[in-house]
């Protein structure tokens, strides 16, 4: 059996989406002026590896912590979108070989090798009709090694609209995914765990995404 971590670090200056509150993070105390160490956090809901509540982009659906824990953790079925042209749709034929009711969706388009470089920004994305199939294959986690599972910047957020529609979690910013792929292809099973901090009326939260292979 194999841990493997799926999650950025969170750090001062690191990537966020455009718009969103810069990361920061620094001592509040120390251990020579206080007896303890203890950092201070500043960070939005949305930084670094994180999952979207449906809350996220409609005032009318569930926040975070009004949805069940197995959104949050389970089996993982990989989807290979690596090697596309930058900006490039990823549209629903590479899921209908391979979701299933219950499991949870990793998309790797190896775009977390771009982590910290303007060229993140251009990172591929899940077309509404692979939002839809997806939702109506039964899936309800959604996770994505990019900022987004829509362009970056947008102007709308189809592909979030379809899945928060029909109350999915969206993970974003994963990192690892070419790991998985290399289990998967083996055969291994794959196990995710995504559980945020416990934000009550949250639109998302930071997680530490870890897998279990095998």
């Amino acid at each position: 059996m194999e841990f493997v971590d799926l999650s950025v670090p969170i750090e001062t200056g690191m990537p966020v989406y455009p718009g969103d509150p810069q990361v920061s993070v620094g001592p509040a105390l120390t251990v020579a002026d206080d007896g303890v160490n203890v950092l201070r956090l500043h960070l939005g809901s949305q930084s670094g590896t994180h999952v979207d509540a449906p809350y996220h982009v409609d005032d009318a659906l569930p926040a975070l912590d009004e949805l069940p824990l197995e959104r949050f953790w389970g089996p993982a079925v990989m989807v290979d979108a690596r090697g596309l042209p930058p900006r490039s749709p990823i549209g629903a034929e590479p899921f209908a070989r391979v979701v299933r009711a219950g499991v949870i969706v990793l998309v790797a388009t190896g775009w977390s090798a771009c982590w910290g470089s303007e060229r993140y920004t251009a990172h591929p994305y899940l077309t509404e009709e692979a939002a839809r199939l997806l939702v109506q294959a039964g899936v309800r986690t959604v996770g994505i090694d990019a900022l987004s599972v829509d362009p970056t910047p947008a102007d709308d957020f189809p592909a979030h609209r379809v899945l928060c529609g029909a109350h999915a979690v969206i993970a974003e910013n994963l990192t690892g995914l070419d790991r998985l792929l290399d289990a998967q292809a083996r055969g291994l099973p794959i196990e995710v765990s995504l559980l945020p901090l416990r934000l009550p009326g949250a639109d998302g939260a930071p997680v530490r995404a870890v897998a279990r292979v095998g």
